[in-house]
């Protein structure tokens, strides 16, 4: 099994940074995919980034493309999300997730409040 834990959320103001962590434990997550989804109260939820089991390949939501970079350390078992240029409408809640098949991701943590004043 695969368990993971964001970390690194918080209060920031418009134009601000946080870096978000996903500390993953159980099984290693070298062989997985990867990815951050956020959601907002009211509304579904939406993909963010994803990245390949060894790091080499990224893809980034247009909302977030230049502001936003995921990577991962697989010796530390953590996946990161460095966020730039912080925006208001950035404001949700953040989830890592992890997969070992190709299109579905079937491992998610709790999540962790990002919020953004303007």
């Amino acid at each position: 099994q695969v368990q993971l834990v964001e970390s690194g959320g918080g209060w920031v103001q418009t134009g601000g940074s946080l870096r978000l962590s996903c500390a993953a434990s159980g099984r290693t997550i070298s062989s997985y995919g990867m990815a951050w989804f956020r959601q907002a109260p009211g509304k579904e939820r939406d993909f963010v980034a994803r990245i390949s089991a060894s790091g080499n390949s990224i893809v980034l939501a247009n909302s977030v493309e230049g502001r936003f970079t995921i990577s991962r350390d697989n010796a530390k078992s953590t996946l990161y999300l460095q966020m730039n240029s912080l925006k208001p409408e950035d404001t949700a809640v953040y989830l890592c997730a992890a997969s070992n098949s190709p299109r579905a991701y079937n491992y998610w943590g709790q999540g962790t409040q990002v919020t953004v004043s303007s």
